[in-house]
């Protein structure tokens, strides 16, 4: 057996051309047309040379169809900035997470899709809907990961090779999907997960999330998610200093940055003293990071409880999953394992709503 898409899928992946792929193979590219065209079979030996150069072994070519997905149906940031290589890798590393999903579907019950949508709403409004139907009042929201997986998004992390990509979300077959950049702040990786969540709720059904006027859209629910208006009112912050910036923005889990652009949509603070704000700030090294923050990166709880539930009941290590998926196991260490389990400050307040239980199921 043969399944055509996997071998486009390996290309795009590793990011090689159809010379890339002939050179390294000693294929020709016209051969390699036809298989990709299913116009062709390849033979044993024939799929051994460009599954060698390609790093998957034989019989990923021969697994289940996988997902198709298209540029039109991903969130991503800036896409004309991106190469068609880095957009179709990305792709790619999407679609072989979504097969760990149905792998991982088949095994347990996941937490039902729970996410309102609100095409076309202000996003302010959209965010306070949101936080009421999720029960977080005006308290800083706790770990975001944990409360998009509650939701029913599947979370899971970009490979090393993506890195250049903040985040992007879509949605295949009723399930939202959300994947993270792992290499940046607690704070940058909560705003990130928001901001895909409004892409999520926001830019659904026959709204395509693309231009500026949708990232802009996704940033400011992001900002309302993770900053409610009454909740910013009642810390008092018209005319906040710098260091009082500083010192409120931990109690929000965002950055010195993201917390000065709230209050200035908030018109606690007036354009000038915002510009003189953001220029101290950037002095002081907090436009690139956080400095001395404590926050750590948000770890995902359902994929810890999914590979703890099946090492302690069926001795499944990740090894073996990555064998019954045909992938090498540092390929899903990159979509897994990004997410390290840390601690996260909560803010001290109340607990997030309860999250629907995961059910191993027994074959």
């Amino acid at each position: 057996m043969f399944t055509p898409e996997r071998l486009v899928l390996a290309r795009k992946r590793r990011r090689m051309t159809l010379a890339d792929l002939a050179r390294k193979s000693g294929v020709s590219a016209q051969s390699i047309t036809a298989f990709e065209n299913g116009r062709r079979v390849p033979t044993e030996d024939t799929l051994a040379l460009l599954a060698a150069p390609l790093g998957y072994p034989a019989q990923f070519f021969a697994h289940r169809r996988p997902v198709d997905l298209q540029v039109d149906q991903v969130s991503f940031r800036a896409p004309s900035k991106m190469t068609a290589m880095e957009r179709e890798s990305a792709l790619g590393s999407g679609a072989l997470a979504m097969d760990l999903n149905m792998w991982l579907g088949d095994r347990f019950r996941l937490p039902e899709a729970n996410l309102p949508t609100y095409p076309g709403e202000e996003p302010e409004d959209a965010a306070e809907r949101v936080r009421a139907a999720w029960g977080l009042g005006e308290a800083p929201a706790p770990n975001v990961v944990h409360l998009l997986e509650a939701n029913g998004v599947r979370v899971f992390s970009l490979p090393p090779d993506c890195l250049d990509i903040d985040a992007f979300s879509t949605s295949e077959s009723g399930v939202p999907f959300v994947f993270l950049n792992t290499r940046k702040s607690g704070e940058r990786g909560r705003f990130d997960a928001s901001h895909e969540l409004g892409h999520l709720i926001l830019h659904c059904e026959h709204r395509i999330p693309h231009g500026r006027d949708s990232e802009s859209e996704a940033n400011d629910f992001a900002s309302a998610f993770l900053m409610p208006r009454a909740g910013i009112l009642a810390q008092q912050l018209h005319g906040a200093s710098v260091d009082r910036i500083i010192s409120a923005k931990r109690r929000w889990g965002v950055s010195a940055m993201a917390l000065a652009y709230r209050l200035r949509k908030l018109e606690l603070l007036s354009e000038w003293r915002y510009t003189q704000t953001a220029k101290e700030l950037t002095k002081r090294g907090y436009r690139t990071g956080e400095p001395g923050s404590r926050l750590g990166r948000e770890s995902s709880q359902l994929l810890a409880k999914v590979f703890d539930a099946l090492r302690a009941a069926r001795g499944v290590t990740p090894a073996d999953i990555a064998g019954q998926l045909f992938i090498p196991q540092e390929e899903l260490n990159d979509f897994v394992f990004g997410l390290v389990p840390v601690g996260i400050d909560g803010g001290g307040q109340s607990s997030p709503p309860a999250r629907p239980g995961l059910h191993l199921v027994r074959g």
